[in-house]
């Protein structure tokens, strides 16, 4: 007898499959300016496109917010449910906010570890929060007990592609078959693997890697127009497509997570390197003469069956990524990546939609039927990966037009930062922990590294290196930082003026260019461009700024909705006098929230454990009239902030001077939220 989740699984693939074959003819391309995105109402400038959530005024709050309130819950979640595995899915309830893993559908867990590691190699360096590496690790390990082929096998110590709904071991998902690998996820996870060693120094992720790399090898074939490298899909134990199961299939397009895979263990001299030159030239060489002349971009999604017509635009994108961040590796890098961001804009096999000047793409299709919903519900992980593309081309090229597009496209992709209670993936309301914690964050973080104007200019933050970064510690006018390799060029945003760069403790040089070790500075936007080839070794010093703030989020982890606080976060800050509870998400915050237990109260405040400097804290004026915050603690003088209706800030109260006591006093405040409380030891 099925079990119930059997059952609804079954029900779950036959309605995702009728409502393909019932959608209507779609035009290629179509405005669809509507007042709201993911249910939150938009903000245009003058000429009526698009500016970014939830702070129209202020990009690099805004952008920061997506990836930061998606790493918010998904640290909250591994510290409140531990689960053993994820799922592809979760709902939430819409009132509450409490999440609930999906169990009818199929776990994504092969190509999701290698997106969270693409996210966890930015998310680090940008926060110095080491329990990003801590998540990561234990996200990867995982797998690499309970999701492995045996040995002996063909595609022996691999990764499997995904797992049957609520399975606790990875073996594929049955609706494809049993016991299968996809070739291109073992490329994906093991680039993945190998970066992982990179940024810890644990070897076991270096032996995954090989072990990834060495099945590629062992199992290459020449490939035609019909046939890849690779299959999409194949028999674990034997290699074999046909009689292998029902959704084996011979081709797939995505040769380039392979190629990276044997790339990076090349530059770094591992594994048998002979055997990985004369593979990777020749998944390159079909790469080139097949899907860069047919557009045959086909083969990547894990729970669709293998077809020539359904095509996605994940494959050409992450190519043209590539090659915009690797130029060596493709002397027509430049016409390569414009032809693929052209062809993802402008084919006919799923409809794009331009809101309100963004273009916005949805992932896949055959020309008649596509995936996902209707526009300003989903598909932000695809949206950003497009803008992402757009940006680095931008970066490298110096084309003004990629840099506006990319810059309204990632607007709309801001809009679904936390938990936004309209919009949802396909079919139902679920979410995807792919596409919305893993995927999405990940290309939102290459705008700051592409555009670096874009990120926080009040912050201290490393945006980008083409090297893992293995330590950082930001300080009050320093970052100090260790890379991978010794010759890196790393892009930051500094609140202060660098004084002295140091490599390997050797102060280098001021420069105009980056053809050889030195840096450069923009005095305008504070970024710093730096080329060091003497040391994995970073220090910069600087005579102002301030040393990193310490927020508390109220995600860390949340407790319920409506719970009143006494000491949260235990030994930091005590709410004694009751006046204060957890907000569920709300307005334009995403994430749990602080608000007041009696809206009417005029007067309230903390007390700090011990003395702390109180920076400030976010404030959202859900109202329709103004409300004024004026803050007192101890010594310093009052600090005060107006907040228009509908509006969000970030208040800042300049003070220097610890204390342990902190009093709001509200003027119109009935309609406060509050979040992010930020404060800095003495």
């Amino acid at each position: 007898m099925l079990s119930k989740q059997w059952v609804v699984s079954i029900v779950l693939v036959f309605w995702c499959a009728a409502i393909l074959s019932a959608q209507a003819p779609f035009p290629v391309s179509s405005v669809v300016d509507d007042a709201t995105i993911a249910g939150r109402a938009v903000a245009l400038d003058r000429e009526g496109k698009l500016l970014p959530w939830p702070m129209p005024d202020d990009t690099g709050y805004s952008y920061s917010n997506y990836f930061l309130s998606q790493w918010t819950i998904v640290w909250d979640q591994y510290n409140r449910q531990r689960l053993p595995y994820y799922f592809c899915c979760f709902d939430f309830d819409r009132t509450s906010f409490e999440l609930s893993p999906d169990r009818n559908w199929a776990n994504s867990t092969g190509y999701l570890r290698a997106m969270m590691t693409g996210f966890i190699e930015r998310l680090y360096p940008y926060t110095g929060d080491p329990h990003t590496l801590e998540f990561l690790q234990n996200f990867i390990d995982y797998e690499l007990e309970n999701g492995q082929t045996p040995e002996g096998y063909a595609w022996a110590g691999v990764p499997y592609p995904s797992a049957n709904p609520g399975a606790m071991h990875y073996s594929g998902w049955s609706n494809h078959g049993e016991d299968y690998v996809e070739p291109h996820v073992v490329g994906e996870d093991g680039y993945a693997y190998l970066r992982l060693y990179e940024m810890t120094g644990k070897t076991k992720y270096l032996q995954a890697a090989i072990r990834c790399a060495d099945a590629l090898v062992k199992n290459y074939k020449p490939g035609d127009e019909k046939n890849s490298p690779w299959p999409n899909r194949c028999s674990a134990r034997d290699g074999r497509v046909a009689g292998a199961g029902k959704g084996m299939f011979p081709y797939s397009a995505n040769v380039v997570e392979p190629i990276m895979l044997f790339d990076e263990l090349l530059r770094i001299g591992q594994g048998d390197l002979s055997a990985y030159k004369k593979i990777r030239e020749g998944a390159w060489n079909w790469l080139m003469q097949y899907p860069m002349r047919n557009n045959l971009w086909v083969g990547y999604f894990e729970d669709v069956p293998g077809s020539m017509e359904n095509m996605n635009q994940v494959i050409p994108l992450e190519f043209a990524r590539y090659v915009l961040l690797h130029p060596e590796k493709d002397a027509a890098w430049k016409a390569h990546s414009r032809q693929l961001i052209e062809w993802v804009k402008t084919t006919p096999k799923w409809p794009k939609y331009v809101v309100h000047g963004a273009t916005v793409t949805t992932e896949q299709g055959d020309g008649k039927n596509f995936c996902c919903n209707l526009p300003n519900q989903c598909c932000d992980s695809h949206s950003a990966r497009l803008a992402a593309v757009e940006a680095l081309y931008f970066a490298k090229t110096g084309d003004a037009a990629y840099k506006d597009a990319a810059y309204r496209t990632y607007n709309w992709v801001s809009y679904f930062a936390g938990l936004s209670a309209k919009a949802h993936a396909p079919f139902s309301n679920q979410w995807w922990f792919t596409d919305e914690f893993a995927d999405g964050p990940r290309r939102m973080m290459d705008a700051f590294w592409a555009v670096s104007e874009w990120a926080p200019a009040d912050e201290s933050h490393l945006l980008g290196s083409l090297s893992v970064v293995t330590r950082i510690a930001y300080g009050a006018g320093s970052v100090t930082y260790s890379t991978f390799d010794a010759d890196s060029i790393d892009v930051l945003r500094l609140d202060f003026t660098p004084a002295g760069v140091t490599v390997g403790g050797m102060p280098i040089a001021r420069e105009t260019s980056l053809d050889h070790e030195g840096y450069t500075w923009e005095e305008r936007t504070h970024v710093l461009t730096l080329h060091h080839t003497s040391s994995k070794d970073v220090d910069i010093e600087g005579e102002t700024g301030q040393a990193p703030a310490t927020f508390i989020t109220f995600d860390d982890p949340h407790l319920a909705v409506g719970t009143p606080l006494a000491g949260y976060p235990t030994g930091v800050v005590d709410w004694s006098n009751g006046a204060w509870q957890i907000g569920s998400p709300f307005g334009k915050f995403g994430t749990f929230t602080l608000m007041l237990k009696d809206s009417a109260t005029r007067k309230a405040g903390f007390q700090f454990s011990a003395p702390r400097i109180f920076i400030g804290i976010d404030i959202y004026n859900d109202g329709d009239k103004e409300a004024v915050v004026q803050v007192s603690s101890g010594e310093e003088a009052g600090a005060k902030i107006t907040v228009r209706p509908k509006e969000l800030r970030r208040f800042r109260t300049g003070w220097t001077k610890a204390s342990s006591q902190v009093q709001f006093e509200l003027i119109n405040g009935s309609n406060l939220r509050f979040d992010n409380l930020a404060y800095r030891m003495p």
